[in-house]
């Protein structure tokens, strides 16, 4: 119980890093998250040959940035290191409202008509559907919400961050379109310029109203900002990897 504890914030739900519950949770998301990634090796489509690879799809980014998020979260949780655990909390604050937007955006969008976000020529079935566009943030969400300490980010800093994501990825794929003359995504093609960056836009307000909404949800959850177990020494709080 006493080792619990030194891996476990006050403002923490369950104890993390930790060999337990915490590794598995983070083995079974990054094991989902390679499949995904053998998924698009054993199903090529246009983008295997095309400038930017698969790159091109902000799924693939939110992917990739995932992946990296657990594979040091496992790893901390693997050495018990407090170093790749704030790591991991750094990055868990773009990759987790990241991959909230992508799967607000992308099922949002394919309720309304599916051609918009799919391509005609491509099939995707619904265990892969769900291995790219719910697990990852099903699984970070849990990671931050029960996994992780609080967030200190504020909302100028959260869009300024989802600001440079969004149109960080509009330039990369008018530079992939460059090389390439298709974009990922159809919706792009129906959209005039003005569309696009008022879709970007919209992309980079929802993503920072998802950074302010995690951070209230997970001090709902955990205690309203109020500690649920006290620290095990003093000076332990300000080393927990809180961000």
């Amino acid at each position: 119980m006493a080792a619990e504890l030194l891996n476990k914030h006050p403002l923490q739900r369950l104890p993390s890093p930790s060999r337990g519950l915490s590794a598995l949770v983070h083995l079974v998301g990054l094991a989902s998250f390679l499949w995904s990634f053998k998924y698009m090796h054993e199903n090529p489509n246009q983008a295997n040959q095309a400038y930017g690879w698969h790159f091109q799809y902000l799924t693939v980014i939110g992917l990739s940035l995932s992946t990296f998020t657990f594979a040091i979260a496992l790893l901390a949780d693997i050495t018990s290191s407090r170093r790749l655990f704030l790591v991991k909390n750094i990055l868990s604050t773009c990759s987790a409202p990241l991959e909230v937007v992508i799967s607000v955006l992308y099922w949002g969008l394919r309720l309304i008509d599916e051609r918009l976000v799919v391509p005609p020529n491509i099939f995707i079935p619904v265990h892969a559907d769900i291995s790219f566009h719910a697990t990852p943030s099903v699984v970070m969400l849990i990671d931050l919400l029960f996994l992780s300490p609080p967030w200190t980010i504020t909302v100028l800093p959260a869009l300024a961050l989802s600001s440079t994501i969004a149109f960080g990825y509009w330039f990369w794929i008018e530079q992939c379109f460059s090389h390439n003359g298709w974009y990922p995504y159809p919706i792009f093609e129906a959209l005039p310029t003005s569309g696009r960056i008022a879709l970007f836009t919209l992309s980079a307000v929802v993503m920072a109203i998802s950074t302010i909404t995690l951070k209230w949800l997970h001090a709902r959850i955990n205690g309203f900002g109020t500690p649920i177990t006290p620290v095990s020494r003093p000076g332990d709080i300000n080393r927990k990897g809180g961000l």
